[in-house]
């Protein structure tokens, strides 16, 4: 299983935002929903080994949402379709379990650590994703890859993230949008599974 992790800093955790103006009324829900396109969209259809979590910050307590390809139902590839799909995740009451607002989108409340924990108790592997981390090597096929959002990972985070063990990666030198990584990662991942 392949997992993206994906923080949102400023990303609204309640459903009080227009679909018509995403970018200035969710806290860049679109930023997230352009990852979530680019961990699943396939030509013809979605990828059903990929999990995406988003962690949404912008609100009093921290809320994540999980994408399980393997039982998602209803994404389209536009922005608009997946932000409806979060905003209705956001209108359910949610506590520290998972609940399923739709086929494959669960939400609970939680934070960073709890969402690494939970990762790292499944076995699987993190890497963090930085422009001056270590190459990504070629072989990797699976783990959990952790991006920040528009504004980056802050101070804290980075060092929660070291604490943990996570290994700090790069894909390249330059600093690419979220979506666009989740992309070259996907690619990477698909050549090493099919060189196996």
């Amino acid at each position: 299983m392949r997992d993206f992790v994906i923080v949102g800093h400023i990303a609204k955790t309640t459903p009080d935002f227009s679909l018509e103006d995403l970018p200035g009324t969710s806290g860049r829900i679109d930023v997230l929903c352009r990852c979530i396109n680019s961990a699943f969209m396939l030509s013809h259809g979605i990828r059903r080994d990929v999990r995406c979590h988003l962690l949404l910050m912008g609100g009093p307590e921290p809320k994540i949402l999980r994408f399980d390809g393997d039982r998602l139902r209803h994404l389209n590839p536009d922005e608009r379709s997946t932000a409806a799909l979060i905003k209705r995740a956001l209108s359910i009451d949610v506590g520290p379990s998972w609940r399923e607002s739709t086929p494959g989108i669960f939400i609970r409340k939680g934070d960073l650590r709890s969402l690494l924990e939970s990762l790292m108790e499944e076995g699987q592997r993190l890497y963090y994703l930085k422009e001056d981390g270590a190459p990504l090597s070629e072989s990797v096929s699976d783990g959990a890859f952790i991006l920040g959002d528009h504004t980056g990972m802050t101070e804290d985070e980075e060092r929660l993230l070291e604490s943990m063990g996570v290994e700090t990666v790069s894909i390249g030198p330059l600093s690419l949008h979220a979506d666009h990584c989740i992309v070259i990662v996907n690619w990477m991942c698909d050549n090493a599974a099919r060189s196996r």
